[in-house]
């Protein structure tokens, strides 16, 4: 198995998610982290998975029929998540911040509704839950999420969370990010 990003996350969520789980995909995409989470938090779990983009809910809409999984696919921004949950109630969000893979390359996420969503998710996590991002950066979409991303998850109570940001030491160009976040209460 080739070690990278996505493969962390992926692995990070099937430590972290257990059968009767409330997950949130907040950047569905093509569906694969939201068909994961469904998985993950069974038959008696709750998946609400988040995009902007028409496409990308419904490429999510389609993988979850091909393999028989349900999850509430959402047309709104991942900013307005407490809508669609209280708070402390939720076990894992997870985020894949950048572009859709194959998708328009000028829609990309953006530091402003990102932060706001990542303050979002945190106040939605019960004690315990958890939260992973992969931050893909560079190429169209820049370094100004990034930079935003990373200087929000510094200013974050110590006490209240704990934040692990993994970089590639070795890889080149701009190799996305993992980040694995842990509300402690």
């Amino acid at each position: 198995m080739q070690l990278n990003t996505l493969s962390m996350v992926h692995d990070f969520l099937r430590q972290s998610v257990r059968p009767g789980a409330l997950c949130i995909d907040a950047t569905a995409g093509k569906g694969r982290d939201t068909a994961l989470l469904c998985r993950l938090a069974g038959e008696t779990g709750r998946v609400l998975a988040f995009d902007i983009q028409e496409e990308a809910a419904a490429q999510t809409r389609a993988l979850l029929e091909t393999e028989g999984l349900h999850a509430e696919v959402i047309l709104d921004s991942h900013a307005n998540m407490e809508q669609y949950a209280k708070a402390g109630t939720v076990d894992c969000v997870v985020f894949n911040f950048g572009r859709l893979p194959g998708g328009d390359p000028h829609i990309f996420t953006r530091a402003d509704s990102s932060v706001a969503a990542i303050g979002a998710g945190l106040r939605l996590l019960r004690s315990g839950g958890v939260m992973a991002i992969a931050l893909y950066y560079g190429k169209e979409n820049g370094y100004e999420e990034k930079d935003a991303v990373l200087a929000y998850l510094k200013t974050l109570d110590d006490r209240a969370f704990s934040v692990l940001c993994c970089g590639w030491a070795n890889r080149r160009g701009d190799p996305p990010m993992p980040i694995f976040i842990w509300k402690e209460r």
